[in-house]
């Protein structure tokens, strides 16, 4: 297995400060990890770019640097399953900045820019996937529908970018009273003389509640809570049912009493 060793001092600490840099200011779409024990092994995530076969996805790659780096290109490796013209299928990577262009200046942040701009332009005229450049070059929609498929069948998916601040409609449902009961608390400091209290469906006017006598209703202590809604076996019919239920009763015991007088009367005739 591959070690620092394999690499000079001097290479190690350049490569330390592009990593550190890196990590700290990351090229768009480009997550850069490596193994603090092998610089000589570079891992990178790359975002599929908006409006082409690979949004939506998220590829990984390595790049492979070798002893004699950075007088020699690293290789590059896509370790995703990629339908690409400059892709092959073992996932070699096939792009002029690491053959001929190479240039020991360069660093780890132009390279890793260069491979994700490979997936906004590809180039099939010196294509590794002979059927994916041949599609690119005569049937773009075809070669389209198949980026697209290897996309959603092989890449990683993109980590969700929440948004904070926004109440969604679940959690407000689940603020809301599932009773039939509403709530309300009276402040008579607020309150005078039935002003300033809003008539709704729940909790009419203060007056709307007088009686048939013109008369208010009595006032509730400071900061009172009333309970206003309809249960079952509501508690406004009990009043009623007791006061039916106690008029029934003289009535029968009326009725009663006019049986023994004439009880009495018919006795007193015998």
């Amino acid at each position: 297995m591959a070690t620092n060793e394999n690499l000079p001092p001097n290479v190690i600490k350049q490569l330390a400060r592009e990593l550190k840099n890196l990590d700290e200011t990351p090229p768009e779409g480009i997550n850069v990890g490596v193994n603090d024990d092998d610089f000589s092994t570079i891992y990178a995530d790359i975002e599929g770019p908006a409006g082409t076969p690979y949004e939506n996805g998220v590829f990984r790659m390595k790049l492979i640097l070798p002893r004699d780096f950075p007088h020699s290109p690293p290789k590059g490796y896509f370790l995703t399953k990629i339908f690409h013209p400059n892709i092959a299928s073992n996932g070699e990577i096939c792009v002029n900045t690491l053959k001929r262009d190479w240039n020991p200046s360069l660093g780890l942040r132009h390279i890793l820019i260069v491979v994700r701009c490979l997936l906004i332009e590809p180039f099939p005229e010196s294509a590794l996937n002979e059927q994916a450049g041949k599609l690119l070059l005569e049937n773009y929609d075809e070669y389209a529908r198949l980026a697209r498929l290897y996309t959603g069948i092989h890449a990683l998916k993109p980590k969700p970018k929440f948004k904070t601040g926004i109440r969604s409609e679940s959690t407000a449902a689940l603020n809301v009273d599932q009773t039939n009961t509403s709530v309300c608390i009276v402040d008579p400091k607020t309150t005078v003389s039935g002003a300033g209290v809003q008539p709704t469906p729940l909790a009419p006017s203060l007056n709307n509640m007088k009686g048939a006598s013109g008369q208010e209703p009595p006032t509730t202590a400071p900061n009172t809570v009333v309970e206003i809604g309809v249960s079952s076996g509501s508690a406004v019919a009990q009043p009623v049912a007791a006061t039916h239920k106690k008029e029934s009763g003289l009535a029968k015991a009326q009725a009663d009493k006019k049986k023994i007088d004439a009880r009495k009367k018919s006795l007193k005739r015998l």
